[in-house]
């Protein structure tokens, strides 16, 4: 399984945009193929940080979302809404036995 991790701050005038369009984009990802889940949080410290929670099945279900057309346009249009560039994190995992 690959799990991605990843958030963005936004600015207080562009925060409800950002959350729109990442509700948005969590829900189509989420029709995907090899998507296991696909969330976004406000971080309770920092309530103008989203965190954003991925899991896919391999990496070319991930690496093919990335090339959807929307997920590149998604990245652009909260990019030019926030503080500063995403930060994106990406792990090969294996899920323990219980």
């Amino acid at each position: 399984m690959i799990i991605v991790t990843g958030s963005i701050t936004a600015e207080p005038s562009t925060l409800a945009r950002i959350r729109e369009l990442s509700l948005e984009h969590v829900h189509r990802s989420r029709t995907e193929p090899g998507c296991l889940l696909h969330s976004v949080h406000h971080d309770v410290e920092d309530p103008l940080t989203l965190t954003f929670i991925e899991h896919w099945e391999d990496r070319p279900a991930l690496d093919a979302h990335f090339r959807v057309p929307e997920s590149g346009a998604f990245v652009k249009a909260i990019s030019a809404l926030a503080t500063g560039a995403p930060s994106m994190q990406i792990y090969d995992a294996t899920p323990l036995a219980l």
